[in-house]
């Protein structure tokens, strides 16, 4: 099978013929159809966080294929079944994350395309218990980014504690914050969209956003202020400095969430505005299975948009140069 792999941090990424790998008990062998391109690969492939994956290593969590084989004991998916493989390749399942239903949080998970290889690829196994189905009504390519655009936005707006009527700011625009925006809408929130390229922040105001700054023109704290001030917060650039301008732009009583990790990520957070507003910071972490589930869910009834352009797995490099540029308007989608 084809497959692209990271050989070394910081090296291109080479396009290999491996063999089609064995499903081992509790795995399924997942022919892939799609699957999305995330910054997340990029800081993989870069070796830019501290936990750091072992080169060489596939890359990529927004896998969406066709069961084609199951591993001894594996009964939860059948052959045929398309089924999605995100972040969260598997948990323990006991510890008292996974039983309270945050098994995002397991110290003992594992994760597609970091500690253990991903959907880069012609073939992929996973765990039965943690691919999720995917509904008939969802294509392979809206279903790619989804899986952790998708998903992770949505879990950072439900635990914002976003309500009806609030307003909820979205600091930058592309694979997830286009999705943010629609996930705080449907929440019933006003929407302020901000981002450095008037490109994306069109495309907010297409996807329903009611107000967009552009941060290169003008500052948002101000800007934001001038709009009442934000509920909500959701930090999803990466870069340290929108995470600051977010906190900042919070009324008493705001919310950050923090989203997106940028590889020097630090911020400064102001304790006697904290205290005094009434503010919070809360970090959050892709999504559940269930969460999946209910991205899919939303997406089948028609209630968000994907904005996806399909790729090749050959231009892979070419692919990850383009989301660096910014010029990838949402997501990239390798197509098989």
């Amino acid at each position: 099978m084809k497959a692209a792999v990271v050989p070394e941090f910081n090296a291109k990424l080479e396009i290999r013929d491996l063999p089609v790998p064995e499903p081992g008990p509790g795995q399924v062998l997942v022919r892939m159809v799609a699957s999305g391109i995330c910054h997340t690969d990029i800081h993989a492939a870069h070796g830019d966080w501290p936990v750091k994956p072992n080169p060489p290593f596939v890359p990529g969590h927004e896998g969406i294929g066709v069961v084609e084989k199951p591993g001894q004991g594996a009964t939860l998916h059948s052959v045929g079944d398309r089924v999605a493989i995100a972040w969260l390749g598997s948990a323990c399942g006991h510890c008292s994350y996974c039983v309270s239903g945050w098994e995002t949080l397991c110290e003992s998970q594992r994760n597609s395309g970091y500690s253990v290889d991903g959907a880069y690829a012609e073939y992929a196994v996973a765990d039965d218990r943690f691919v999720v189905s995917v509904p008939d009504e969802v294509s392979s390519l809206d279903a790619a980014p989804l899986t952790c655009a998708g998903v992770t936005t949505f879990k950072a707006v439900k635990v914002s504690r976003l309500q009806p009527g609030e307003t909820a700011v979205v600091f930058g625009i592309g694979g997830l914050g286009h999705l943010a925006v629609q996930y705080a809408r449907i929440f019933g929130a006003k929407v302020i969209a901000v981002d450095l390229e008037d490109e994306k922040l069109r495309l907010a105001t297409s996807l329903g956003a009611d107000h967009v700054i552009n941060a290169r023109t003008a500052d948002p704290v101000e800007a934001i202020r001038d709009l009442g001030g934000a509920d909500v917060a959701v930090a999803l650039a990466v870069a340290p400095k929108p995470f600051e301008q977010a906190l900042s732009s919070l009324r008493r009583g705001g919310r950050l969430v923090c989203v997106a990790l940028p590889a020097d990520g630090t911020m400064s957070v102001p304790i006697f505005d904290m205290v005094l507003g009434g503010k919070s910071v809360i970090g959050s972490i892709v999504g559940t299975r269930q969460d999946l589930a209910d991205v899919f869910a939303l997406h089948a009834a028609g209630r968000t948009k994907v904005i996806a352009e399909s790729r090749e797995l050959v231009d892979v490099n070419a692919c990850f140069d383009e989301v660096l540029s910014g010029r990838v308007p949402a997501r990239l989608v390798f197509e098989f």
